[in-house]
């Protein structure tokens, strides 16, 4: 018997019992569109939460330096000093504060109210933001310039009044018109619009557009003189982030050493990376999807007990069957691979049936799962192809038992079954 009569034997087993069939495949096609659908669906939120790190830039690492006495924001000026000197590694530094007091923002007749907390509609992610940086800001912040310029070095050294509008805070205001050369009023003082950036268009972080900046020389006047202890340093490479870190690191802790105690008694200080984070979010999701596809993989060793007692339960039927072939000369191999192939078959099938499902599973998982509204969620070409040859395998591997069993039988024992 060659391989094309054996497959269509087994076609030919299969849709003579269709229920009986279809009930064995339940547990592959269970099994595997779970796979695909729980796996894709967690490589998808990995997707976008890597794409949210792209947006919000990469290479991006965050100081947080406090000096107990640093009344003159001594610290910043350290800090900006010890960057310049590691220009190598180093694309940009800024202070990233925001003014806490409540600010009156206005441009001809419309008026805008910052941090306006007695406002019991106060939505954060609607809300405008004034942030004190440096020239430095939208480079460290990852932001791109659609019209006019940055602020200068010496806008911030002079404290110039100019400022740069996000694209949130440059609708609000300007509508769809040009706001370069254009005044705003912040608490009635006058600011000249230099520049504003593209948007962000980060879904759900909508504070990122909504933001009007200004030099950070401003802190004394429009802050209350609050410490500037948040920064931005932007490094100019991955490789570079990793040296850059542990210098940062090392010359804080020379501004803000430890006592024999172990405490710092001048300040404290703390950096970490966006890449750093990135990094464990991506290994938190491979690990999830390893768990997932392992609990999913369970329903798939579930079916292939299933393939194993049904075809047990086929060798039985077919005792007479295998007698009269094994007596006219049927090989054992023959045997075992007519039964092989009828279980590879049925988690062939099965498999198919559970991708088409997973498909559309992930289609509906995606758009209720995560927050996307313009991409479709489809399952990996790998993870498809890989939970298919999975369920063949598993055919393969349970259906060997009653093969073997079945190509075991002796003639005259099996000639005598009913």
């Amino acid at each position: 018997m060659n391989l094309w009569q054996a497959f269509k034997m087994a076609f030919k087993s299969i849709s003579m019992k269709k229920t009986r069939s279809f009930l064995t495949m339940l547990g592959i096609i269970i099994g595997v569109a779970s796979v695909v659908i729980m796996v894709s669906v967690v490589q998808g939120q990995n997707r976008q939460t890597m794409e949210m790190f792209e947006k919000l830039g990469d290479n991006k690492i965050t100081v947080q330096a406090y000096g107990y006495y640093d009344t003159n924001n001594e610290t910043s000026q350290k800090l900006y000093d010890y960057c310049l000197t590691m220009s190598d590694l180093v694309e940009g530094i800024t202070p990233d504060v925001e003014i806490n007091e409540t600010a009156t923002v206005q441009y001809g007749a419309k008026t805008i109210r910052i941090n306006d907390w007695n406002n019991g509609n106060y939505d954060w992610q609607t809300a405008m933001h004034i942030k004190l940086g440096s020239d430095q800001y939208g480079v460290c912040n990852n932001y791109t310039l659609a019209g006019g310029r940055e602020m200068s070095y010496l806008d911030v050294e002079k404290t110039n009044a100019v400022c740069v509008l996000g694209a949130g805070a440059k609708e609000a205001l300007f509508d769809f018109t040009d706001p370069v050369g254009e005044y705003i009023t912040i608490n009635g003082q006058p600011f000249k619009v230099v520049g504003y950036y593209e948007a962000v268009d980060l879904e759900g972080w909508n504070e990122l557009d909504n933001i009007i900046v200004l030099p950070y020389t401003f802190n004394r006047s429009m802050n209350n003189n609050y410490n500037i202890d948040s920064y931005v340093v932007k490094a100019k490479s991955a490789q570079a982030t990793v040296e850059a870190m542990p210098k940062l690191d090392a010359f804080l802790n020379g501004l803000f050493p430890m006592n024999a105690d172990g405490n710092r008694d001048n300040g404290s200080f703390y950096v970490n990376s966006n890449n750093s984070s990135a990094e464990q979010v991506q290994s938190q999701s491979n690990m999830q999807s390893l768990v997932l596809g392992a609990i999913a993989g369970i329903s798939l060793l579930v079916g292939g007990i299933g393939i194993m007692n049904i075809m047990l339960v086929t060798v039985t039927e077919r005792t007479r069957e295998i007698g009269i072939r094994k007596a006219i000369g049927a090989e054992r191999k023959s045997i075992i691979a007519q039964f092989l192939i009828e279980a590879a078959m049925i988690c062939s099938i099965g498999g198919l049936i559970g991708i088409a499902i997973g498909y559309v599973g992930t289609m509906v998982a995606g758009k209720l799962l995560l927050s996307t509204t313009t991409d479709v969620l489809l399952p990996s070409p790998i993870i498809t192809l890989g939970a298919f040859l999975f369920s063949v395998a598993l055919g393969v591997i349970f259906g060997m038992y009653p093969a073997v069993k079945a190509s075991g039988l002796q003639p005259v024992v099996a000639l005598r079954a009913e």
